[in-house]
């Protein structure tokens, strides 16, 4: 027998959600989440109804005001929502439009009708934007007559107000707030409206959209005349390797014998570049994220494109391998801004689209422009090609550099027979594991007696290590004391940059230690060592500074003596403050020796000993400040270094005074 007798699962346990519960108890049905992403989207519902008035020809502005309690209005100069009594459905249209799902005026756009080429095409916005709202003012102005709503979550109240009117305009203005019961997050960052606004100026040119900002007091005012040509002008600066091209077509097809046939216009401009990079889709205005038809379009145009005039003109070494898109996408500036009067989105957000004859016919027209754009600019053809291979060939030595990488530090298991005078612990818990990184031989044979051998292991260098931010990888991966140091810490590398983002071994759960500790003597040899060591952890393997496993032993500056006491200070300060509490004179200072010259209980007391111990954490607070630190003091900006010199050194005299 089933022992859950109260849990009845029978015919009486099947519900609907009915009216506005249909949005607000599940609003990422509809708005793809109940978080603040999904807030966003149904504030671009409304929006898109602006947008699509605008594109029918009716008003060429747009407000949009965003309010300190996190409620928004969105006034057009469109037509106007009909709203009073529809004959055909015996309803209000406020009561289709406002409470209904799947009821609106587009779903005949492709009979040549109304909106044509449309935002919203679902009758869904609308209504679940009202649905999961705190309140919804509406106010309408058109047939010479305003007209004014009320809902409240969900709700209408106090039905339809109307009243004869002299405007200058026909538009409608909906404010609204979300509704913290449905969404739990309604907090949208002005960067938010910023963006989307920016990107609708750039795909319906010559529409004004402007954005007032309640909190900051401040407008924003977003338009493009020439749409994406002016986009790409913007983004592209002075750096393109070819001008921006415009390319333009219009066609109907379907995308299956069954299916009926449909428009489709779209605007396509893009150029070359060294520096930027930058691909975007749009549809019916609504920014494809994920892209979808259009950009498998775009990949298979260029790719085969540009592949067939490397091989006509015999530019591929032998036995060398093709293309692909990733090396073109690396110099490519390209904005596909396209129309139809059908649309498979994938789901309700419109982040792509699935149609398979727009894939179709942006391919076959993108082959034959590119052809004629090589044929005929053979000098831009060539510029392009060029950058393209480079392209491909940093990304193929990248990929033998990661493969070399893996090779090197996965190879032989034993990491102590492996690594020479790596000196393990006993412990394999790596909560408690802590590896010290030491310079030279002597500092070793110290650290080795001082330590507990329980859990602290001892890894030395060997004299000043490369430079990693002058080196290239292969250099770096050909040091044997690099090798040597990311196989004791087991976790792999990253590696980040334009030609090999796929460079990453790298492997946190692989790491081998909970505390990575750099001890180096209190000198400037030391400190230099150290920077050294800092600087290739930064580039190698930065995640590991960013969660905090880096630390820094600080070894004590002198030692001083008194009434048969030993005290260590590690700076002038602390110098100071202990000589102050000795009642006579009867002391002595000395500049602590080198880590090689202390003897073992010296050693753990004052850099092992976890109890007495300094260590100073490296912290990821500041990582782009440590960046331009490093790139100054070790890269190649001479003359920087130089400047810096001239200005600071002064500072750091101290350090360079022998004892």
């Amino acid at each position: 027998m089933n022992k859950k007798q109260n849990n009845i699962y029978n015919n009486e346990s099947i519900t609907s959600l009915k009216g506005a519960d249909r949005v607000r108890k599940r609003p990422s049905v509809i708005f793809g989440s109940d978080g603040l992403e999904g807030c966003e989207h149904s504030i671009f519902e409304i929006l898109s109804n602006s947008i699509d008035e605008a594109r029918e020809g009716y008003g060429n502005k747009i407000y949009i005001k965003r309010f300190k309690d996190n409620s928004i209005e969105i006034q057009d100069f469109g037509r106007g929502v009909p709203v009073d009594y529809n004959q055909k459905e015996d309803k209000f249209n406020w009561e289709l439009l406002f409470c209904e799902l799947y009821a609106g005026g587009k779903y005949l756009n492709n009979t040549g009708e109304n909106y044509e080429f449309s935002l919203g095409l679902n009758g869904l916005g609308l209504c679940s934007t009202q649905y999961s709202s705190e309140y919804m003012d509406v106010t309408i102005f058109r047939d010479n007559f305003k007209y004014v709503l009320h809902f409240e979550k969900g709700e209408n109240i106090g039905g339809l107000y109307k009243e004869e009117f002299d405007y200058s305009n026909t538009g409608t203005i909906i404010k609204w707030k979300p509704d913290t019961d449905v969404f739990t997050d309604i907090s949208v960052p002005i960067t938010y409206f910023q963006e989307i606004l920016k990107r609708q100026a750039i795909v319906n040119k010559g529409l004004t959209f402007i954005l007032q900002d309640e909190e900051t007091e401040e407008e924003y005012t977003f338009y493009y005349e020439n749409g994406i040509k002016d986009y790409i002008e913007e983004i592209s600066g002075n750096s393109n390797i070819t001008p921006i091209q415009f390319l333009q077509n219009e066609d109907t097809g379907r995308d299956r014998e069954d299916k009926p046939k449909y428009k489709l216009k779209f605007d396509i401009a893009f150029s070359f570049n060294n520096e930027i990079n930058c691909i975007e889709y749009y549809h019916n205005s609504s920014f494809l994220e994920y892209g979808g038809s259009p950009d498998k379009a775009v990949k298979s145009a260029f790719v085969y494109s540009i592949d067939n005039y490397i091989k006509n003109n015999s530019l591929y070494k032998k036995n060398e391998k093709k293309i692909i898109f990733s090396d073109i996408e690396d110099s490519l500036i390209l904005i596909c801004n396209s129309f139809s009067t059908i649309t498979s989105y994938e789901n309700q957000t419109k982040k792509s689209i699935t149609n398979k004859f727009i894939q179709e016919c942006i391919t076959d027209f993108l082959k034959k422009q590119l052809y004629f754009y090589f044929v005929e600019n053979k000098l831009d053809a060539d510029k392009i090609v060029n950058q393209i291979l480079i392209n491909k060939r940093s990304r193929e030595t990248a990929e033998k550099t990661r493969i070399n990488i893996k090779k090197n530090l996965t190879s032989n298991l034993d990491m102590a027979n492996r690594v020479e005078k790596f000196v393990n612990c006993r412990t394999k818990d790596t909560s408690k594991r802590e590896i010290y990184i030491v310079e030279g031989d002597s500092a070793l044979g110290a650290c080795k007696l001082g330590r507990d051998s329980e859990f602290q292991a001892i890894m030395p260098v060997r004299g000043k290590i490369l430079n990693c931010l002058k080196a290239d990888y292969d250099k770096i991966f050909n040091n044997d004391v690099i090798i040597d140091l990311m196989r004791v810490l087991g976790c792999g590398v990253e590696i980040k940059s334009k030609y090999n983002k796929d460079l990453n071994s790298f492997n946190l759960e692989n790491l081998r230690w909970n505390k990575i500790i750099i001890c180096t003597d209190a000198d400037v040899d030391g400190f230099q060592i150290r920077t050294l060591i800092l600087t290739m952890l930064y580039r190698l393997v930065p995640s590991l500074i960013d969660n905090k496993k880096i630390f820094i032993a600080e070894s004590p500056l002198y030692e001083i003596s008194y009434n048969k006491k030993t005290y260590f200070a590690y700076s002038e300060k602390e110098k100071a403050n202990i000589i102050k509490k000795f009642k006579d004179s009867k002391f002595t200072i000395q500049r602590s020796k080198g880590l090689g010259e202390n003897e073992p209980d010296m050693m753990w007391q004052t850099t092992m000993n976890p109890e007495t111990r300094r260590l100073v954490l490296v912290m990821p607070e500041d990582i782009i400040k440590t960046q331009e630190t490093f790139e100054l003091l070790l890269g190649n900006n001479l003359q920087g270094r130089k400047d810096f010199i001239e200005e600071f050194g002064y500072k750091y005299i101290d350090l360079t005074e022998t004892n």
